[in-house]
């Protein structure tokens, strides 16, 4: 397998360096990435949450809420877009076979409607939950007008007995090679999940929301800036066991960080280290980077 890095539409929210930790001033708009994986396997493409879509740039506002389209102002640029970039790579966006989400947010599942053909794989307390439209900010998080593939839909529950370094997980996604691991990280949503890739010298784990600030990570001194804090509280489904998540992640990345590349969908500084170019362009044509580790654009 080989695996490649996107950053799938920017989000630009208020607050600033109180989102971001970067220089400038409140006064102007952060920047997050929404990081994406596509994976190619002797078989298809993978892709590994879509981002915002095509469609989504085409007409925001009749797919996305105004209340989220204001606070995180989405850097709407088609380029940026899976689909385009895929193109860009060489790559025929016909061969994403299969998606995998993270979870249902808007901004983690708005390029479903490009790939109509693909089986999208989930948790299905994810699918259950969002289907219910139960809250006000759920309305405006979960937007069913991105959702015209849902009769694609594969929603699976977590297994019991031996897990993943300690983390149950879903074993054996319909179609999709054994490398790839869906692993529940319930809190930020009820059914949010991480998605779990061996490659050949390791692993990498998209941990979706499950944190939002590489500093989260910090093994003694975890923090988050008080954006991206208030940001997480105000959207977690359910606190006490995305805190206890988080601190899982922790434990992990101190004690496996030889054998895994744990990264979040919305850290700047994460997603640059691990592709070596900046989030505000699109992936060139078949780019291969490395870390101190393992590659990461990799042959597995």
């Amino acid at each position: 397998m080989r695996i490649h890095h996107l950053n799938c539409i920017s989000s630009c929210p208020l607050g600033g360096r109180l989102m971001d930790d970067g220089v400038e001033s409140v006064l102007h708009r952060g920047h997050l990435t929404n990081h994406c994986l596509l994976i190619e396997t002797s078989e298809s493409l993978v892709l590994i949450d879509t981002g915002f879509g095509l469609n989504d740039v085409k007409d925001p506002s009749s797919r996305l809420s105004h209340f989220f389209l204001n606070l995180v102002k989405p850097e709407f640029r088609e380029e940026m877009t899976a689909f385009r970039q895929i193109e860009r790579m060489g790559l025929d966006p016909k061969d994403v076979k299969h998606i995998i989400l993270t979870h249902l947010d808007f901004d983690h599942a708005g390029g479903l409607d490009d790939f109509p053909w693909a089986k999208v794989h989930l948790l299905e307390a994810e699918r259950e939950y969002a289907f219910l439209q139960k809250t006000w900010l759920d309305r405006q998080r979960f937007r069913p007008e991105q959702w015209n593939t849902k009769n694609n839909w594969i929603g699976y529950e977590p297994t019991d007995g031996e897990g993943w370094f300690g983390f149950n997980l879903v074993r054996k996604l319909q179609g999709l090679p054994p490398e790839i691991l869906l692993v529940p990280l319930i809190g930020h949503t009820f059914g949010h999940a991480g998605v779990a890739i061996k490659a050949h010298e390791g692993w990498y784990f998209l941990t979706g929301d499950a944190y939002f600030f590489h500093e989260e990570m910090h093994p003694a001194e975890p923090r988050c800036t008080p954006g991206l804090a208030f940001y997480q509280r105000m959207m977690d489904k359910n606190h006490k066991l995305r805190v206890w998540n988080q601190q899982r992640l922790r434990e992990l990345k101190r004690d496996h960080s030889d054998k895994i590349e744990i990264f979040c969908s919305h850290d700047v500084e994460e997603f640059e280290r691990l592709t070596g170019r900046t989030a505000q362009i699109p992936i060139e044509k078949m780019t291969w980077t490395g870390s101190m580790n393992f590659p990461y654009d990799e042959m597995g």
